[in-house]
């Protein structure tokens, strides 16, 4: 009888498919052939704005005029992409994008949220001034008489992802009111309010442990201007104290008020898969 032929053994699994016949995940990334390899080009208007010479839009506007050049050759084409490597040169100064900074202010009193301030008032800026070589922002906002926890960065990509609603940030707040809350008004918060732009949801709310019922914590995702004050200015309470605890994951701990540091890379690497 003649035998069948064996074939040799060995550790790899097959290629399944699922009950319903549609295919499972490959063991064996190296036999995908169709993988698209990591794109490390660079659209020519992004890395104008990443060099902050303008804005995305701006620098279109550049390229369309032959402002910019690639490599000794002026590029007219919208969406042309730079290389690693590439020469990169606006009104023949040769350019390069700005390396990506992250810093963290526990924010004081008295301290507007903003670049600058027609009226002369006090800025976050002036408490950040010396922590960047580079241009920064505040992601986001905190009101003047809010404190705690605000992140700036020059990286605009990101700070587009944690104020867009739909990332649903986290942030925590330590609030201090005028008078204890009422029992009954701590379930109305947790059911949802409706205010003048709409209903808010809250993901927790709590007294704070050993603490006066006048101090609570609040869990929310909104970024709705003044949605913390205003939940409560809705049901007849005066906020007193506002503290940003968290903000993303980020906390102030061993972080004074006023003072500023900056991100680890792990901080940075877990803001960027939120």
């Amino acid at each position: 009888m003649k035998k069948k032929p064996q074939h040799k053994k060995t550790s790899r699994k097959t290629y399944f498919k699922s009950k319903n016949d549609k295919p499972r995940y490959k063991k064996y990334p190296e036999e995908q052939t169709n993988v698209p390899k990591t794109d490390d080009t660079m659209r020519l208007n992004k890395y104008l704005a990443h060099a902050g010479i303008a804005s995305r839009r701006e620098a279109d506007e550049l390229i369309k005029i032959g402002a910019v050049s690639v490599n000794g050759e002026v590029i007219t084409e919208m969406g042309y992409k730079v290389k690693p490597g590439d020469k990169v040169q606006f009104n023949g100064e040769t350019i390069k994008p700005e390396k990506k900074v992250y810093v963290l202010l526990n924010k004081p009193k008295n301290f507007i949220t903003t670049t600058e301030d027609e009226k002369g008032r006090k800025t976050v800026m002036e408490l950040v001034e010396k922590s960047a070589p580079v241009r920064i922002y505040p992601v986001g906002r905190l009101d003047r008489n809010t404190t705690g926890v605000l992140l700036f960065t020059n990286d605009g990509d990101l700070a587009k992802k944690l104020t867009h609603p739909k990332h649903r940030v986290e942030k925590i707040y330590h609030v201090n009111l005028d008078k204890n809350l009422r029992p009954s008004d701590m379930e109305k918060i947790k059911d949802g309010l409706k205010l003048d732009d709409g209903i808010i949801h809250v993901d927790d709310i709590s007294f704070i442990k050993g603490a006066p019922h006048n101090e609570v914590g609040i869990k929310i995702h909104s970024g709705r201007n003044r949605i913390v004050r205003r939940i409560f200015e809705h049901l007849d309470y005066d906020v007193i104290k506002l503290d940003r605890v968290l903000f993303a994951g980020l906390t102030k701990k061993d972080l004074k008020r006023g003072h500023w540091r900056h991100l680890t890379k792990r901080e940075v690497d877990y803001l960027k898969m939120l």
